[in-house]
């Protein structure tokens, strides 16, 4: 009699596995032997790729074309501020109160974006995000339109900071930038984790069927809404811890910079859809490359931002799903595989 079996893991997945548990080992040591600029690099990687890794389960697992992503990101930010400065609470545990924050606006940012389809959904939420901008603008004890900074004495004495001081012999700004980067790459990691452990699941296989025809996912059984609604808020969520990480390092705050659609957004979009959406490998290779085209073209000004688009729309022509999707196409390598395989025979031997 043979025996059947349906698994995911690929032996480059597996070689994979083997190397992200070293490449985690370096991360977490980098502090020890890296310079702050490099730590600071890093946290700016870690902390893009967070933002990229919910749109992405956003549009390109749920369908879900948000161009508001914005609007977690401040208000998740606004919500850290105000539990330091109006609370007296510690800058670290704020940072959970900012992804509860950006949670709760998610709801009420669903309710209304949910009544429009395609091209009207990414507009209202981009309308919506205008909404909590104005709103947090006229917030004066947080400093309305200017903005404010994070108390002096909540930053020196921030849980942690002490110890790494100590620990790495560093100045305390320096060791608040290596706390901030070591909570972004813990982030990073639960991110990427959570996600691929969602795509295994059978919510997994409702999300793509739903992106794929939502009627017909209906039509079998999938209910739908139930799961765009889980998708929002899981992506509303992580956003807004993101964007209170972002801001705890900052230090600083003002309703244009925490709103930023190009910053929060547009950038996170670029990054997305160059590395390959409805893949977790796309936005990992999609923020490198962005990092990479940042640091060389920082200083050209308008041309920067010209050279992103010109990129994005070549990409776009000749690998519509991104750069990892053509390179998965070519090569079969996927990293973080989610399609099931039914075997037959030896339940332990695992295709390619």
């Amino acid at each position: 009699m043979t025996t059947y079996a349906v698994h995911t893991r690929t032996r480059a997945s597996n070689a994979a596995a083997i190397l992200l548990i070293g490449l985690v080992a370096v991360l977490v040591a980098l502090p020890f032997f890296a310079g702050r600029s490099t730590i600071q690099d890093m946290f700016f990687i870690l902390t893009m790729l967070v933002l990229a890794q919910f749109w992405n389960l956003l549009a390109g697992y749920g369908g879900l074309v948000s161009i508001g992503q914005q609007a977690f990101v401040g208000m998740g930010a606004y919500a850290l501020f105000a539990a330091v400065i109006l609370g007296g609470l510690d800058p670290v545990p704020s940072i959970l109160l900012a992804g509860v924050a950006a949670l709760i606006i998610s709801i009420p940012t669903a309710f209304f974006a949910f009544r429009l389809q395609g091209a009207y959904f990414a507009i209202g939420t981009w309308v919506i995000a205008e909404v909590f901008r104005l709103f947090v603008a006229q917030w004066k004890t947080l400093g309305g339109g200017t903005g404010t900074s994070l108390p002096r004495s909540a930053t020196k004495d921030m849980w942690f900071v002490d110890a790494i001081t100590v620990l790495l012999d560093v100045k305390s700004s320096a060791a608040r930038d290596i706390l901030a980067y070591w909570l972004a790459l813990a982030l990073a990691l639960v991110t990427i984790g959570g996600i691929y452990w969602l795509l295994r699941t059978r919510r997994g296989l409702a999300l793509a069927a739903i992106r794929d025809n939502t009627e017909a996912a209906k039509s079998v059984g999938v209910d739908a809404g139930r799961m765009k609604w889980l998708v929002f808020l899981t992506s509303g969520f992580g956003t807004g811890l993101a964007g209170g990480l972002i801001y705890m390092q900052k230090a600083r705050i003002s309703p244009d910079a925490a709103f930023s659609v190009t910053d929060w957004t547009a950038y996170v979009i670029f990054i997305v859809v160059i590395g390959g959406i409805g893949t977790i490998e796309g936005p990992i290779l999609g923020v490198l490359i962005f990092f990479a085209l940042q640091s060389l073209l920082a200083d050209f000004g308008s041309w920067y931002l010209m050279t992103l688009g010109g990129l994005a729309i070549v990409i776009m022509l000749i690998a519509p799903r991104g750069l990892w999707g053509l390179i998965s196409e070519r090569t079969g390598i996927h990293l973080f595989p989610i399609r099931r395989r039914l075997t037959g025979g030896k339940l332990d031997q695992l295709e390619d």
